[in-house]
């Protein structure tokens, strides 16, 4: 009888139980992660990275040229 097993086709060979079920799980939790990372960026406002290059709306001053009489005064 032939006794040559390796220890990688031992562990090639052996399948534990609920192992499959166990990746599915994990890889699903890790894709669900990143669809949620990926959505928590989603709702975010972004700043426009142009802005700098658009002219900035200067405001108008307000000058008011009338004169208001003053009364109640004697000279």
């Amino acid at each position: 009888m032939k006794n040559d097993h390796t220890l990688y086709g031992i562990l090639a060979g052996s399948e534990e139980k609920g192992r499959g079920a166990m990746e599915t799980a994990v890889y699903a939790l890790c894709i669900l992660s990143v669809v949620a990372a990926i959505f928590q960026f989603v709702g975010q406002p972004a700043q426009d990275p142009f802005a700098v290059f658009y002219p900035t709306a200067q405001p108008v001053p307000v000058v008011s040229h009338t004169v208001q009489p003053v009364r109640g005064t004697k000279s």
